[in-house]
């Protein structure tokens, strides 16, 4: 009896190892090792008997060992930790190139090698994070290598919830991934400052797609639709670009230049000349005050900024387009970015670690720019970020920035978007589901 459960063991992870090598792509990485399966919770519903394989079909049956890039590594090194022989190292590589430029290779992405049993090597697999996967074949010492993009799927889910906490471990309570409270933040970070505005007890309703490539979540693609009700009143948002919606959704959201294709229930547009704040999440950890305690300096004084507490390193985003004035130290605000905006304004970003490339005098920055990143410069207790905005020469307090929303839709086009946020109001509020449409 123990025989033959251990053959069916064998057995299992056999075929394991033969989906694996056929399509499955995520791991994370940690050193090389044997890979045996998926890292997934159990599921009882996935639980089947596996087949009793004889000794022939397991050695034919290819096992994934996981390597890693490393920094530095060229095309050639890759291949060699991989266990492509020296002999064959050059027609692998050069197979290898014709699929796949070797400047590419990023640290850290995984590289499989495909083993018999017996330690025979038949084939290396080089994942392409979120485009495909290389395969290099080698058959009596001869290689040859082909790309298979991932096949891309559309997953539109709808999770309705409220605020016990985080709003990431809310998300995850009511059923939805807690990034998707970032993509939240970017389509209302106009109207809610994520690190000030949220209340206990507040309601959202959001309407997403996941990416799906190969069958496996990739994430959130971008956000269709959303409800949130803060301090009694409800927010909308409703993703449109045009007469008709056919703009596939992860080529907006994938970067907050197109935000401003998301209105209001009446159509008025979500994107304003600010952002309410430099940091998409955070927390607030001190105010705009004229009479603050300085906790160095040991005396009261103006504070001319609000404060942001955040993790070293975490980017800082223009609030508005504009010009970079001055990139360099400024006596006890350390590290700071100015820069110049329209009708007269002039924002400040003090404290900063470091500059984001290409940030100097005279460049030119679009809202939602990284401009700097988190630090501790200057007279700083910890790493924070001093956001300060300036109007004709005068500083104001940031909560009590006016702002002005971009041009409204054209007369000719209201009517087509109050018929597509009527039909997404429908979804927001019925019953949960998941719809699929296949991808490119």
């Amino acid at each position: 009896m123990r025989s033959k459960q251990l053959a069916l063991r064998i057995g299992a992870s056999a075929l394991v190892g033969l989906s694996v090598f056929l399509g499955w792509r995520g791991l994370q990485p940690r050193s090389e090792r044997l890979i045996v399966g998926p890292e997934r919770p159990y599921s009882p519903t996935e639980a089947a008997p596996a087949p009793d394989l004889d000794a022939a079909t397991l050695d034919r049956v290819p096992f994934p060992i996981e390597h890693l890039i490393r920094s530095g590594d060229t095309l050639d090194r890759v291949l060699t930790r991989a266990g492509v022989p020296g002999s064959e190292l050059h027609q692998a590589s050069a197979s290898v190139a014709e699929v796949l430029d070797p400047r590419r290779l990023r640290a850290r992405d995984p590289v499989y090698s495909m083993v018999r049993r017996g330690g025979g090597l038949i084939a290396i697999r080089l994942p392409r994070r979120g485009q495909g996967v290389v395969v290099a074949e080698r058959t009596a010492g001869a290689w040859r290598s082909r790309y298979r993009p991932y096949r891309r799927a559309h997953v539109r889910r709808l999770v309705h919830g409220e605020l016990r906490g985080a709003l990431e471990t809310s998300i995850r309570r009511a059923g939805g991934p807690p990034r998707l409270a970032y993509s939240m933040a970017r389509v209302l970070q106009w109207d809610l400052d994520f690190n000030r505005d949220l209340r206990l007890g507040d309601r959202f309703e959001i309407l997403y797609e996941e990416l799906l490539l190969d069958g496996k979540t990739e994430g959130v693609a971008a956000v269709v639709a959303l409800r949130y009700r803060n301090r009694e009143s409800w927010l909308e948002a409703y993703r449109f670009t045009g007469a008709e919606d056919t703009e596939p959704e992860d080529a907006v959201m994938a970067t907050d230049a197109g935000a401003h294709r998301y209105y209001d229930g009446e159509g008025q547009p979500l994107r304003r000349q600010f952002l309410r704040s430099p940091l998409p999440y955070s927390r607030v950890t001190s105010r705009f005050s004229m009479n603050r305690y300085h906790p160095i300096l040991k005396r009261r004084m103006p504070h001319y900024g609000v404060d942001y507490g955040a993790p070293t390193g975490t980017p800082v985003q223009a609030t508005a387009d504009g010009t970079v004035v001055s990139a360099g130290t400024r006596g006890g605000g350390g590290r700071t970015v100015r820069l110049r905006h329209a009708n007269g304004y002039l924002t400040a970003y003090l404290h900063l670690s470091g500059y984001a490339e290409g940030i100097r005098s005279g460049r030119r920055v679009q809202q939602g720019q990284v401009v700097g990143y988190v630090g501790s410069s200057g007279l700083s207790t910890g790493p924070h970020l001093d956001y300060r905005v300036q109007r004709n020469g005068r500083w104001i307090n940031p909560a009590t920035l006016v702002n002005d929303p971009v041009p409204p839709l054209a007369a000719d086009v209201l009517p087509a978007f109050l018929r597509h946020r009527d039909a997404l109001r429908r979804e927001l509020r019925g019953p949960d589901r998941s719809v699929v449409s296949l991808g490119p």
